[in-house]
């Protein structure tokens, strides 16, 4: 009698989102990059647990200084650029996200990590502001830390030893569309 054969198991990443990347601007990220990191954000619990239902879309667009103040004076009332804005959609799309890669490129020499790090930070940024989570108190900023941190651990991407991970907010703050 001949031993049965080995069983290979095959895990693959469940898609429970669908980004869309657009590069409005010349930037050193891949639209492929920003898209996994914002899929597999989507596998931490807490997560995935705001996103049961339906599959969802989130529309991810990296753009300019320029047009970030104008997104953010049309819908959140504020005269400057901002670094990420985040507009809630309706039905089966999650929402929009605004990045802006000027601003992704200066918070990061500050923060000791790359560009790319930055914008996979405010994507993730974005996304939980999406999905309802603030950082009004500082029990909402260090909740926010804690998932965003489990969120890029799963695309292992750390970042820099500047990055404050006990409440993480960007420099000039993420203002949110009154849609949102």
């Amino acid at each position: 009698m001949k031993p049965a054969p080995p069983v290979t198991r095959i895990f693959t990443e469940v898609t429970v989102i669908e980004a869309e990347v657009v590069k409005a601007v010349r930037a050193d990220v891949a639209p492929a990059f920003v898209r996994r990191v914002v899929t597999r954000a989507t596998t931490v619990p807490e997560v995935a647990a705001r996103l049961s239902g339906d599959r969802r879309t989130v529309a991810i667009r990296i753009t300019s200084d320029e047009e970030m103040a104008q997104l953010n004076r049309e819908y959140a009332g504020d005269d400057h650029a901002t670094d990420v804005l985040s507009f809630a959609g309706e039905g089966d799309h999650l929402g929009d996200i605004a990045i802006s890669w000027p601003a992704a490129v200066r918070q990061a020499a500050e923060y000791g990590h790359d560009g790319k790090t930055e914008v996979a930070l405010l994507a993730v940024h974005g996304l939980l502001h999406l999905l309802g989570w603030d950082h009004v108190t500082a029990a909402e900023r260090r909740e926010m830390s804690r998932l965003t941190i489990a969120a890029l651990d799963r695309s292992r991407i750390r970042p820099g030893r500047k990055w404050v991970w006990s409440g993480y907010t960007p420099v000039q703050g993420l203002r949110r569309s009154p849609r949102a």
